[in-house]
């Protein structure tokens, strides 16, 4: 333990380095790996170094600032909600770059409302990415945005294809077929299989949806896909649409919750006592792992929180300093299991 005021020779010890290269960082003699660079200031500011400050600024001043805008939808979505704090949480800690982080939330999901945020943001902005259902108006914002030179990313449903920077997600079709793998295996008996979206212009969850479709036509036909219900991303309509479905099916064997209003699905659940009912739902939040807990549930497919903000963050950094991305331009996040037994 350092005893008195801290030296360069503590703080070498501390990051791991020699003193000239302590030396180096303090006062911006020579190149230093930015990795470097950063363990040096990490050590100068846990051993309470009087220079810690400097060095700090020192990093801060050769580094890129970029400011990047992110569009969600409602901030009383608890899964919204935990995106935000790991997007802002993810931008604090990013390396390489300085990151000012712009999360904004819309209420309202209209093309046209969305689209007009979006001017709004990428005025302040050197990136954008963006939740958001796939329209024409839509396309035509991010068609604007890229003639300014503010790239577009799609987030967790991808929409403008021939316009956006990026798509950065799930391969929700994915997701859909393993949805139908886990209530075709699990469930009791065969029976109906309801499918609850959040509307059919999101992208994400009509990809989910044909691919929960296209598993139970391959594999279990002896079940019945029924025509998918749209909350509108709101929990009371999704909770009515979940005991219209258990009330009007006795045979109900499963249930596909495919986008939002999922707390709606679980008050439902959770109300009717539905026993032998296979149901998947999105995401891991406080309302999935206790009903997870409780067996309400029997399986969350989750986006990777905090992987994804940083994966996202990197690629619109590269996008505002390279001017492009590198590969296709969609990248497929690994999705996260949880069942009762591994939350």
């Amino acid at each position: 333990m350092t005893m008195g005021r801290p030296t360069i020779q503590d703080v070498a010890r501390e990051a791991g380095v020699s003193p000239a290269t302590v030396d180096r960082v303090l006062n911006g003699r020579l190149p230093v790996r930015p990795e470097t660079a950063r363990r040096v200031a990490e050590a100068a500011k846990a051993l309470g170094y009087y220079a810690a400050g400097l060095i700090q600024q020192r990093l801060d001043r050769d580094v890129p600032h970029l400011r990047l805008g992110f569009l969600l939808l409602k901030s009383a979505s608890p899964f919204y909600s935990l995106l935000a704090q790991s997007i802002a949480e993810a931008a604090a800690s990013a390396h390489g770059f300085r990151i000012s982080a712009i999360i904004e939330h819309h209420g309202d999901t209209s093309p046209a409302a969305v689209a007009e945020r979006m001017h709004s943001l990428g005025e302040r902005c050197q990136a954008l990415a963006v939740v958001s259902v796939d329209h024409p108006l839509i396309t035509g914002a991010v068609a604007e945005l890229k003639a300014r030179n503010v790239p577009v990313f799609a987030l967790l449903s991808d929409f403008a294809a021939e316009h956006r920077a990026g798509y950065v997600g799930l391969d929700n079709r994915k997701a859909g077929r393993t949805a139908g793998w886990l209530i075709a295996r699990t469930a009791r008996q065969a029976g109906k299989i309801g499918i609850i979206l959040g509307s059919h212009r999101f992208h994400g969850h009509e990809l989910r949806e044909i691919g929960l479709r296209s598993y139970f036509r391959e594999h279990a036909p002896e079940f019945e896909v029924l025509d998918s219900r749209v909350n509108l991303e709101e929990s009371s309509i999704a909770y009515e649409a979940t005991f219209g479905l258990i009330r009007r099916y006795p045979d109900l064997a499963g249930l596909y919750v495919a986008g939002g209003g999922m707390e709606g699905v679980i008050a439902a659940l959770r109300e009717e006592k539905a026993k032998g009912l296979v149901a998947v739902c999105p995401e891991l939040t406080p309302d999935s792992r206790l009903a997870l807990s409780e067996e309400v549930i029997s399986f969350v497919i989750a986006t990777p929180l905090p992987q994804l903000p940083v994966e996202l963050i990197r690629v619109m950094a590269q996008a505002c300093l390279a001017g492009t991305v590198e590969g296709t331009g969609q990248i497929f996040l690994p999705f996260n299991l949880y069942l009762p037994e591994n939350i």
